[in-house]
């Protein structure tokens, strides 16, 4: 088979989740999706998929090449644009979305570099937690945190982040540090709602449950990073949120150990705006941007040491 079409089903496969879906997205049988994959599979020498009765998974390596993949395929796509004619200069207004803090924190600055990149063009930002419908409420792409839902967008993945358990320094000194999920019982707890609607927080690689009673339920981020850091409690959050916190020492990490596995965080936008000029721009400054200034694990959190003055005294 082609090694461009082989590469193209791979990347379907990854997407839709399924050889069914990827066979009904590029109008080929499931068999010949199947055979294709099994193709580039062999020629690479090592799996890509984790296939089960239910599920069609990425491996490690597939994760790496799917990103490989779609950077290639949309340099690819671009050429053909732009050799149509249709890579015409951004103009008009780019409609985008993202979470509150995450849009404040990473997206504004790619969204600085677009304006100063392409004077013609103007952006309209929306910030908010829910997670809105494209096609539905007019907005060209948007920055996404999590597993995607809607296999009709497509997704560009810039890095991943985790969730985080953190409370001041005063609580611990106060209450003690959990050693264990099952001790969180114990200890007073600070909720945002839209980081899960049930009561249940998950912890480990398998994502163990754990049902717990917050004290405080709070529906904005920063207002919940604010009670933790006043002492009202632990808080659960996503590190992007609480990095320059932890950093600063006005938050400590809770219960490190037993993180869940990290979370997409993903440049999405429908597929009939592929060609636009537009979201073009800001796919590749978004894409530039994350492999400039990456988002750190937060195992290669840095805290400042003190200087040698500070610490003679």
């Amino acid at each position: 088979m082609d090694q461009l079409f082989t590469l193209r089903t791979f990347v379907a496969v990854a997407r839709q989740g399924s050889f069914t879906g990827a066979s009904r997205h590029l109008r080929i049988s499931p068999s010949v999706a199947t055979r294709a994959v099994a193709q580039l599979e062999e020629r690479l020498g090592l799996a890509l998929l984790t296939r089960t009765t239910r599920s069609v998974r990425l491996t490690e390596r597939g994760q790496v090449y799917l990103e490989s993949c779609q950077r290639l395929l949309e340099d690819l796509d671009e050429a053909d644009r732009r050799v149509r004619g249709e890579n015409a200069e951004p103009r008009g207004e780019l409609h985008l979305s993202a979470p509150i803090v995450f849009g404040r924190l990473h997206v504004l600055p790619v969204v600085q570099k677009l304006l100063a990149a392409h004077p013609a063009l103007s952006v309209r930002m929306h910030l908010s937690d829910r997670n809105q419908h494209l096609v539905d409420e007019g907005i060209d792409a948007a920055v996404r945190l999590g597993e995607l839902k809607d296999s009709s967008l497509i997704a560009l993945k810039v890095g991943t982040v985790r969730r985080v358990l953190v409370a001041s320094p005063q609580y611990v000194k106060q209450r003690g540090t959990p050693r264990s999920p099952a001790e969180l019982s114990r200890h007073e707890l600070i909720a945002f709602e839209n980081l899960g609607a049930t009561n249940e927080w998950r912890f480990g690689e398998r994502e163990q449950p754990v049902r717990l009673q917050p004290r405080l339920i709070l529906n904005s981020a920063d207002a919940a990073i604010a009670a933790a850091e006043q002492g009202l409690g632990i808080a659960r959050t996503l590190s992007y949120q609480v990095a320059d916190a932890v950093l600063a020492g006005r938050l400590v990490l809770i219960l490190g150990a037993f993180a869940p596995p990290p979370v997409p965080v993903s440049v999405i936008y429908p597929g009939r705006r592929s060609a636009s000029a537009n979201v073009g721009a800001f796919v590749r400054t978004a894409r530039r941007h994350f492999e400039e200034h990456p988002l750190l694990p937060v195992e290669a959190w840095r805290p400042p040491r003190p200087s040698a003055g500070k610490a003679r005294r």
